[in-house]
């Protein structure tokens, strides 16, 4: 099948017979909603935080207490229910489209859906009454209400349900297709929460063993430092977790979306997989300035950090690679002719094309992050929401207000409300996160700290005033674009023109070589996830055994 190009579905008829049942599709809709309320609030937060740098302070208007309880909203609400939510959402779809199938369990669909709003509840309550101002991380020996560690469970377990559902639907399909490749769109879901399953027992043992009993009062000390490893364990992992189903857009769709062809099967199989196999054995370059961790398992990890940045680079030719085909089919000349040829006029592809290129740059600030010895320089500063606001904050929300582009649309069977405001969104919220980050990395090179209120500090430098105003002036344009994508989300739902789904539903992108030109052994799944768990216990467990027993001698620190 050399140089072939073949559909990422098994066979068109098959996807296009295929009608998915509305009592799946309804929570999955709902699911997607609850992470728009999370973005909405937690974008308007982000907002008081920028405009702070400069001295306006809206605090007191928003009935938000302290600098430090609106930044722990906005960290939750942006880093965990935005984007579990629509990953939730969004994964269960493409599983479906993958397997040309419903889901196995509608039960499933709508605990998923139930399981994360009650934990965004449960949180939300500690979080708005000023219990648990711990920050998004929630480091010991700050403490939260016990209700904030209850709502992170149920949040987690929401993810848990979502992957028990696509191994059943797994195992339905592979009853009836003995011998097939996994279709791509199914596989690369599988990957990434398989990966953050794994990692997520991390975090599960910190707050079952340690946060909640040390919150509810059955402990009455905790450590800090071996929460600190558990945390990391799962908090690295995580930003893969909000990455890959971005990911999985720029493989699966927006090839097709831009005229092209995806270049192979197998290079898309063996990205997702090294996904899998070293997301999670890096957490501990969070730590590179921990004291009581060796050396030795510093720069293992620190070793593993790079080779976990191959699948990106194998990405960017791969996608990149889609994209000219695209651009050179329709009429593209020249080395970089191409590349105005793409059809920038679909917001749903001009938002992912903005948030890839915002990717570039934060992968090359993440590279500074990795080093040991470049770390040193602007670990804990200011660059590092810098770095994450052009990955997480552009490269993954962008990419995840594209796809709604299309997806709210589908869902509701509603036309979406204007094409050209949200071009003008994707537009604000880019050169807006640009110049954001350039004010923050700005000023952690400078030295300006990290998750602090400077507006107020007392130590702020002079440089830093420009810095500042680069991060008030990309925050206010972030929002600017947040306004408008709520504009035009709202707008569709209200729409009263309506769409046929499979009128706007992207279609599978073509690839030039396919599965049969690749390994068997990457649809091995169950070894896979063998090897992941064992690089997991190579790289954490000597440095989590020296911590055992626990010393468990710090008592709590509220800070609210």
């Amino acid at each position: 099948m050399t140089g072939e190009a073949i559909s990422l579905q098994r066979t068109a008829g098959a996807e296009a017979a295929t009608a998915y049942p509305a009592e799946q599709l309804r929570p999955i809709r709902w699911q997607l909603i609850l992470g728009f309320v999370g973005l909405l609030i937690g974008g308007y937060l982000g907002l008081l935080q920028a405009l702070e740098r400069v001295g306006v302070d809206l605090y007191r208007a928003s009935q938000i207490k302290t600098y430090y309880q609106g930044l722990t909203l906005h960290g939750v609400l942006l880093a965990f229910v935005f984007t579990f939510a629509f990953t939730n959402a969004f994964t269960q779809y493409m599983t479906m489209r993958g397997f040309g199938r419903p889901l196995a369990s509608t039960a499933l669909v709508q605990a998923s859906f139930l399981t994360a709003l009650l934990g965004v509840v449960l949180a939300g309550y500690a979080m708005l009454t000023n219990q648990a101002s711990v920050l998004f991380t929630f480091y010991a020996p700050m403490k939260a209400h016990p209700l904030f560690y209850l709502g992170a469970v149920f949040l987690v377990i929401s993810t848990w349900i979502v992957l028990a559902n696509q191994l059943l639907t797994y195992r339905a399909w592979r009853r009836e297709h003995p011998g097939e490749r996994i279709p791509l769109p199914s596989y690369m879901g599988l990957m990434n929460y398989l990966m953050w399953t794994i990692a997520t027992v991390g975090v599960a043992v910190e707050v079952l063993a340690f946060l909640l009993p040390w919150s509810l009062g059955w402990l009455d000390t905790t450590d800090p430092q071996l929460n600190r490893i558990l945390f990391w364990l799962t908090g690295h992992p995580i930003v893969y977790f909000w990455l890959l189903p971005a990911y999985t857009s720029w493989y699966a769709l927006v090839p097709a979306q831009v005229g092209g062809k995806l270049f192979s099967d197998g290079l898309t199989r063996l990205t997702f997989l090294l996904f899998l196999l070293f997301s999670i054995p890096v957490g501990v370059h969070h730590q590179f300035t921990d004291p009581g961790i060796p050396t030795a398992m510093k720069v293992i990890h620190m070793v593993l950090t790079f080779v976990v940045f191959v699948p990106s680079m194998i990405t960017a030719f791969s996608v990149v690679a889609a994209l000219e085909t695209g651009g050179r089919k329709a009429g593209g000349r020249g080395l970089l002719g191409w590349i105005p040829r793409l059809p920038w006029g679909n917001p749903s592809v001009a938002a992912q094309l903005l948030a890839m290129l915002a990717f570039t740059l934060g992968g090359a600030t993440g590279i500074i992050n990795a080093s040991f010895t470049m770390n040193l320089i602007v670990h804990n500063t200011a660059f590092v929401p810098g770095h994450f606001h052009l990955t997480v904050g552009t490269a993954v929300a962008l990419s995840f207000m594209g796809i709604a582009y299309w997806f709210v649309p589908y869902l509701t069977g509603r036309q979406l409300f204007s094409r050209r405001l949200a071009l003008v969104q994707a537009w604000c919220w880019a050169i807006g996160a640009l110049i954001f980050a350039r004010g923050q990395i700005g000023g952690g090179l400078e030295s300006m700290p990290r998750r602090t209120a400077i507006g107020a500090a007392t130590y702020a430098l002079p440089g830093w005033d420009v810095s500042n105003w680069f991060t008030a002036v990309g925050g206010a344009l972030m929002a600017i674009g947040g306004v408008l994508f709520f504009i035009v989300l709202f707008g569709t739902l209200f729409n009263a023109k309506r769409v046929e789904p499979a009128a706007v539903e992207p279609p599978l992108s073509e690839v030039i070589h396919g599965p049969k030109e690749s390994w068997q052994i990457f649809d091995r799944i169950g070894l896979w996830v063998i090897v992941a768990i064992a690089l997991t216990l190579l790289a954490y467990g000597p440095l989590l055994l020296g911590y055992l027993p626990a010393n468990m001698t710090s008592p709590a620190i509220k800070v609210w």
